[in-house]
C-alpha cells in the first residue's frame, strides 16, 4: 500500500457554484403551520432569508481562499482517501495535536483555533504552549471522499488517525476533539495509547449504565444535564434516528436540495449552541455557518458523512474499556457531560465548565477552547 502524502488545494469548479445558485434560486418552498416557530423545525421566513443570502450574498471563492492558507494533503490509509489540514508550529518543540471534528462539522470548524494553537506568541500566549496541529476530514465528509468501502466506524477512524500520525513522523501526540471527535479521540487513546500522551474534549457524551448508584449525589449543573439528555432523546434526536437507520434515503433529497441540506444543519446550529443566542448567527458568524454547508453540499458528502451513524449504532449503548490516558474535558453549555460517568469512563485530570460557547466551542468560543486545550496539555507534555 502506497504511503505517499500528495498535496492539496481546494478548487471548485465554477459550473459547481453556479448550479448552487441555480437551484437556490427555484427552490420549491413548503408551507408551515403558523406560530410553530423552532419547535416543528427551522421557520420559513428564516430559512427562506439565509438561503437568499447564501444565493446572493456569501462568497465562496473568499472562503475557499482562507481554508487554501492552511497547507492540506490527502493520503490514502486502509484503501480510504483521507484529507488532512498540517499546519506546523514555528516553535521547534511544539507539540503534535490531532483534531477531530465532528457531524454536522468539517475542518472548517478549526479555522479561528489553528493559528493560536500552532503560534501562540502571535496571539498573546506562551511559546511553550504551541502545537503542530494535524486536522483531518473524517472519511466519507468534505474531501475525505467518496467512502471506499463499508465499516468505517469510529474505532477504525481512530486506528486511521493512529497510521496518520505514525505516516507523519509523530510519535508522541494529543488529540482533541468534540462530537463525534469526543468519540474518536478517546478511542484514539484506547488504540495507540503507547503514543497517546494525552486527549481533551468537549461536548463529550455520558450515558448512564442502568445502575443508579453511579448517579447518586450529582451535583445540581450535573442534575440539569441529565434532564437535557432525556429531552434530547425525546425531542432533538430526529436527525440521528434518520442517519443511524437510512443514511442512503435522507441522501437523495439532501444531495439534490441545497436548501434541503441548509435546513438539516442549520437546525443543529440552532439547537445546540449557546442557549443564550437567539439565533444561530448570534452564536456562529453567518458566512462560517454557510461555509460549513457549502462543504457539505460541494463535496456531495451528506449520505456518506451519515453513514458514520449508520456504521456506530450498532454498538451504541455498549461499555467500552475504561481509557488509561489522561483526559481533560471541557464543558460548554448545553453539553450532556456528566462528571461520575465521565470518571467511570476516562483517567480524567482535567474538568473545566464554562457558562458561555456551547456544542461548536471552536467556533462559538475559540478563547475558552484554546485556553483550555494549553491548560490541559501543559500537565502532560
Amino acid at each position: 500500500m502506497s504511503e505517499e502524502i500528495a498535496p492539496f488545494q481546494i478548487s471548485i469548479p465554477q459550473d459547481h457554484l453556479d448550479d448552487l445558485r441555480q437551484r437556490l434560486a427555484h427552490t420549491r418552498w413548503p408551507g408551515e403551520v403558523p406560530g410553530a416557530s423552532w419547535t416543528a423545525g427551522v421557520p420559513l421566513d428564516y430559512l427562506k432569508d439565509l438561503a437568499d443570502y447564501w444565493q446572493t450574498k456569501y462568497d465562496w471563492r473568499a472562503h475557499e481562499a482562507r481554508l487554501n492558507e492552511f497547507p492540506q494533503f490527502t493520503t490514502v490509509i486502509d484503501e480510504q482517501t483521507v484529507h488532512f489540514l498540517h499546519v506546523r508550529s514555528p516553535e521547534p518543540d511544539a507539540l503534535p495535536l490531532i483534531l477531530t471534528h465532528g457531524w454536522p462539522g468539517s475542518v472548517v470548524e478549526f479555522m479561528q483555533i489553528i493559528g493560536p494553537l500552532t503560534d501562540p506568541a502571535r496571539h498573546g500566549g506562551d511559546p511553550a504552549d504551541a502545537f503542530h496541529v494535524v486536522a483531518p476530514s473524517l472519511p466519507g465528509f468534505g474531501f475525505s471522499s467518496p467512502l471506499a468501502a463499508p465499516g468505517w466506524n469510529t474505532n477504525r477512524v481512530a486506528r486511521a488517525w493512529a497510521e496518520l500520525m505514525n505516516r507523519l513522523g509523530y510519535h508522541r501526540y494529543g488529540a482533541q476533539g468534540g462530537d463525534t471527535g469526543a468519540i474518536v479521540s478517546p478511542e484514539l487513546g484506547r488504540v495507540d495509547p503507547a503514543h497517546v500522551l494525552g486527549v481533551h474534549v468537549n461536548n463529550l457524551g455520558t450515558f448512564p449504565s442502568g445502575d443508579p448508584a453511579e448517579l447518586v449525589g450529582i451535583t445540581e449543573a450535573d442534575q440539569a444535564r441529565l434532564a437535557l439528555m432525556t429531552t434530547w432523546g425525546r425531542d432533538m434526536s430526529g436527525y440521528a434516528i434518520v442517519q443511524s437507520t437510512r443514511p442512503q434515503t435522507i441522501s437523495y433529497a439532501l444531495t439534490d436540495s441545497p436548501v434541503g441540506q441548509l435546513a438539516w444543519i442549520v437546525e443543529k446550529f440552532k439547537e445546540w449552541t449557546d442557549p443564550a443566542a437567539a439565533l444561530p448567527e448570534d452564536a456562529v458568524d453567518r458566512d462560517l455557518i454557510l461555509t460549513d454547508v457549502s462543504v457539505y453540499w460541494l463535496t456531495g458528502t451528506a449520505g456518506s458523512a451519515a453513514r458514520l451513524y449508520y456504521e456506530d449504532a450498532r454498538t451504541w449503548g455498549q461499555a467500552q474499556p475504561r481509557s488509561s490516558v489522561p483526559t481533560g474535558v471541557a464543558v460548554f453549555p448545553n453539553d450532556i457531560t456528566i462528571r461520575p460517568l465521565a470518571e467511570r469512563d476516562h483517567n480524567l485530570v482535567h474538568w473545566t465548565e464554562f457558562s458561555r460557547g456551547g456544542h461548536f466551542a471552536a467556533m462559538e468560543a475559540p478563547d475558552l477552547l484554546v485556553g483550555d486545550v494549553r491548560e490541559f496539555f501543559r500537565k502532560v507534555r
